[in-house]
């Protein structure tokens, strides 16, 4: 009489490989979405900067309503003070 005992080694692989590509798509989705919190930040603050350059030489009304926008100031002196602590 013979005894035999299955056993099944590519469960445990499977497994393995499963959590191994979970892992390593959750690494790369939070390494992205860093990246762009971070691209979103600096795009926002050199934005910011050439409208406050603009603005010293052209002081146009389209650039005070983007600036508005950007940095949530709503007077034209509230603009011009953050302007004038933003460039120096």
């Amino acid at each position: 009489m013979k005894f035999e005992i299955k056993t099944d080694q590519n469960r445990f692989s499977d497994r393995l490989s499963l959590s191994l590509a979970i892992s390593i798509i959750t690494f790369f989705a939070v390494l992205f979405t860093n990246i762009s919190f971070n691209l979103n930040k600096l795009t926002s603050y050199y934005e910011i900067n050439y409208l406050c350059r603009l603005i010293l030489v052209d002081k146009s009304q389209s650039n005070f309503k983007k600036l508005s926008k950007l940095t949530k100031q709503l007077k034209k002196q509230k603009i011009w003070d953050f302007c004038r602590e933003f460039s120096f």
